[in-house]
């Protein structure tokens, strides 16, 4: 897939994404992915930090709250005017961008670190911006991001259910078929029906590997490998967001940390 291709099937996502995100229907990335992602960053207070795939800037704006010093990048330019539109309200010294994670706009060996929520396995070319995040990174700096989990988030799967209308089970399919641009579709699923109705599904370029497969580009590109989660909702936070049940099944995310040597 091309960048302008990429790039105009996010613009067309921003305006839904941002508005139904920010209404907090992203319920995945708010009460399991971020809260993880965020512990294992540690402190990062002083430090100059690049988000990848920065979107409308959720991700960026925790960490900044951290202390971090942040810069994000992103290949839609209404995901960037989003992001500016809120750092302007509510400032934490942020600079946005247009680039893409494929080449970006930066010196070797600019940032302490680089970060990639949820964005990385949206590109179309993993083994480049990994590379590229290597370059950008200082030495001993390192790279963290979140990626859908490449043993569940397979071309083909199916849940489920018992005689209460539960899920119980994920079959999953296809494990080592490798999409390259294939679009899937699909909403927040938390959203409520008048606001579903309201947008177009999201449409997501899926650019799918197998896990091996990520971490040897990791090793290849030079990095050491840290520590990985694959976070999941305590019974607490399932009592509260009833939706979020089936991430105790399967683990929907895994988060990986390394380190430029």
């Amino acid at each position: 897939m091309k960048d302008h291709n990429l790039r105009q099937c996010w613009d067309e996502n921003a305006e839904a994404w941002t508005i139904l995100s920010r209404k907090g229907y992203d319920i995945y990335r708010d009460h399991i992915n971020t809260p993880a992602f965020l512990k294992m960053l540690g402190d990062v207070k002083g430090l100059k930090g690049l988000d990848l795939g920065c979107g409308e800037g959720y991700n960026t704006r925790k960490i900044a709250e951290k202390g971090a010093i942040m810069i994000g990048v992103d290949i839609s330019e209404k995901f960037i005017s989003s992001a500016r539109q809120k750092e302007n309200e509510h400032p934490l010294y942020i600079s946005y961008g247009l680039g893409s994670g494929l080449n970006l706009p930066f010196k070797d060996e600019t940032f302490d670190f680089c970060v990639a929520t949820m964005s990385l396995m949206d590109m179309p070319n993993h083994d480049k911006a990994i590379g590229e995040a290597y370059r950008a990174l200082k030495k001993k700096g390192f790279f963290q991001f979140s990626i859908s989990h490449p043993c569940f988030a397979t071309p083909k799967w199916e849940w489920f259910y018992d005689e209460k209308g539960e899920r119980t089970a994920l079959a999953c399919g296809d494990y080592f078929k490798k999409l390259n641009g294939e679009i899937d579709e699909w909403i927040f699923g938390s959203a409520p029906q008048e606001l579903k109705d309201k947008f177009n599904k999201f449409k997501v370029p899926r650019f799918t590997r197998t896990l091996s497969s990520w971490l040897n580009i990791l090793i290849k590109n030079g990095f050491i490998l840290e520590e990985f989660d694959e976070p999941y909702p305590d019974e607490e936070t399932v009592k509260k967001f009833p939706g979020l049940a089936d991430a105790r099944i399967i683990a929907y995310f895994l988060i990986c940390r390394c380190r430029k040597g």
